[in-house]
């Protein structure tokens, strides 16, 4: 499935619309116990499957996850497991670490009880992921063997390759280790051969090893005794057998390093020989992680398998938003959704803050959640496959390159309408909003009526623009829905629920309300909102009193009534619709008494 950069910012998949981690799909859903797994559960969401037959093969092994009464156990080996994939992309580069080693070692070594674990599922999936998982116990005997439990951080500094790997490697720590024991001897047997009692043998990094005997007692010092460096208080000597000695153990321990470097290397090549193979082994594990995440969000957050189809729709009942669902303090009001081959766009409308951006977000999450072989949040869930999902959602500029807001509404739906086919899901939210009123509306029309008749996509067109409603009247593929919400005692109450048919009015001014517009300020809007809306009812009334006024004065001129002019028959047809979509869209057992007295008025100034 292809989705723009519009559409992953909008639906925050990774990212949020702020741009941080938090309170996103993947975060969500983010369970896996590796970093492999999240990186592919990041991959999957960003790249959802078109193909039917991998969706399923990928549900098939999430059910027999979830139907597994000791799922949690799935975890205990995976949590044993380090991030292989990095590990083994820094042996290819031969700039791994000793303690990389050591974690893969580890990693391997946990393989056995990882096969173990999932081996009893019957799913064909899981079987062709744990057959790319071999046991690679040779490797993970030979790292046991090789690397110290717990080595330095880096190779130059020794103390990597372990005790008894390698015989000529412990001979030569052996010379350089027992170096201490050799001088505490050897001290103390020239002390008692010279009877010099303030000898003693020592070691600096500039002069190496040597005999040190104080100044008053230099004088005795015997013959084979070469004087090395004279100090203040105390004179130097180096003798053949310390000179011989200082040889072999300054020469072993830099031959030790260089021997344990050689054999690291040889270890790395060993890995680099298995690399494709490992690498394999990462992504099964990496892709049998996501799947035991997945299993866990559907057991925790209540989801449940989705059936997948070829043909065209979106058919979801009690729908629910992933992400919303988890943060709210209050249960999530549920919706269905019902985008059907013949009645592909629905044109919605509703309060601000009534909940249509969530509707609209919800089914295309549940949409993407259908095609990455996820369970969804819903009682149950038809998808038809989507081939891409678009969004014009929200309003931004983007003044460094010299896009005003409206202008970059513009181009993603020009995009979106360029584009799109008959198997993608588009959402569009308040197009048009960026320009005048005339020119917003049109453009809303167009595109509208263009994505029913022409594209025929699955679409989701959220609007402000009541006259859009009455597209339902004239394509049949056209369908109104509204969020409802009631008016108490001058406050609004958003119900978040989804209805058929239109909103009656938006709200607008409860909601300024809510966001605390200072109360004179709201008085001087209302006060307004009646004028316009009186001048905007003012140049039907007179048109149809003089026509009333025509009528009366012809009562019994039925011929002149038939013949009556085009305009006066559009005047009455549209008149007496829209008395009937008053009537038709109301739900009087849901109005309030002031409702309803302003509906009379204005029906009765629609028909006087």
């Amino acid at each position: 499935m292809q989705l723009d950069p519009a559409t992953r910012k909008n639906l925050e998949i990774d990212t949020n619309l702020q741009g941080g981690q938090s309170h996103t799909l993947f975060s969500t859903l983010n369970q896996a116990a590796t970093p492999m797994g999240a990186r592919c559960l990041k991959r999957w969401l960003n790249h959802p499957l078109t193909n039917l037959e991998q969706i399923n093969a990928r549900l098939d092994a999430l059910e027999a996850i979830v139907s597994n009464v000791g799922m949690t156990d799935f975890q205990s080996p995976l949590k044993q497991i380090g991030d292989m994939e990095r590990i083994l992309t820094r042996i290819a580069l031969r700039s791994a670490r000793p303690r990389d080693l050591t974690r893969l070692q580890l990693s391997l070594a946990t393989l056995p009880e990882l096969r173990a674990g999932f081996t009893s599922l019957d799913s064909q999936k899981v079987q062709t992921l744990l057959n790319a998982i071999p046991p690679f116990e040779e490797l993970a005997d030979l790292l046991a063997r090789a690397i110290f439990e717990n080595p330095q951080q880096v190779i130059r500094e020794g103390g990597v390759i372990n005790d008894g790997y390698d015989s000529l490697l412990d001979e030569l720590r052996g010379l350089s280790q027992n170096a201490g024991e050799f001088l505490a001897q050897l001290e103390e047997r020239e002390k008692t051969r010279t009877g010099i009692n303030t000898l003693k043998v020592g070691y600096n990094r500039v002069h190496g090893y040597f005999i040190e005997i104080s100044k008053a007692q230099a004088a005795g010092a015997p013959v084979e005794y070469v004087r090395r460096q004279t100090l203040k208080n105390a004179e130097r000597f180096i003798t053949p057998e310390l000179k011989e000695f200082e040889d072999k153990a300054l020469s072993a321990k830099s031959k030790a390093l260089a021997r344990e470097k050689q054999l690291y290397e040889e270890l790395l090549d060993t890995l680099n020989e298995h690399h494709q193979a490992l690498q394999q082994t990462a992504a099964a594990i990496a892709e049998l992680d996501v799947l035991t995440a997945l299993g866990l969000c559907a057991e925790k957050f209540q989801y449940h398998r989705p059936t997948l189809t070829e043909k065209s729709g979106i058919h979801i009942q009690s729908g629910r938003h992933p992400v919303i669902e988890q943060v709210l303090t209050t249960p999530f009001i549920a919706n269905d959704t019902d985008i059907a081959s013949d009645a592909k766009t629905l044109i919605i409308t509703g309060p601000n803050m009534g909940g249509k951006s969530t509707f609209m977000r919800q089914t295309a999450l549940i949409t993407l959640l259908a095609q990455i072989g996820s369970f969804v949040p819903a009682k149950s869930a038809t998808i038809g496959l989507v081939d891409k999902i678009f969004t014009r959602i929200g309003s931004s500029d983007d003044l460094a390159s010299g896009r005003s807001t409206f202008m970059v509404e513009m181009t993603e739906a020009a995009n979106i309408l360029n584009n799109a086919t008959d198997r993608s899901l588009v959402l569009m939210d308040e197009i048009g909003r960026g320009t005048s009123t005339f020119d917003g509306l049109s453009l809303a029309y167009a595109f509208a009526e263009a994505l029913a008749n022409q594209i025929q996509s699955l679409t989701l067109f959220a609007t402000h623009y009541f006259e859009l409603t009455q597209l339902e009247e004239d394509h049949p593929a056209i369908q109104n829905l509204h969020l409802s919400a009631k008016e108490h005692n001058g406050d609004i109450v958003f119900l978040h629920h989804i209805k058929k048919g239109a909103a009656n009015q938006s709200y607008g001014l409860q909601v300024a309300r809510l966001a605390g517009v200072p109360a004179d300020i709201l008085a001087k809007a209302q006060i307004k909102l009646n004028q316009l809306e009186d001048e905007s009812l003012q140049p039907l009334a007179e048109s149809c009193h003089e026509s009333v006024l025509t009528l009366n004065n012809n009562p019994t001129d039925t011929v002149a009534n038939e013949n009556k002019s085009p305009l006066q028959a559009d005047f009455f047809a549209s008149t007496e619709s829209k008395v009937e979509k008053h009537l038709k869209n109301t739900n009087l057992d849901e109005i309030t008494a002031k409702e309803a007295l302003d509906l009379l008025y204005q029906l009765k100034a629609e028909l006087l």
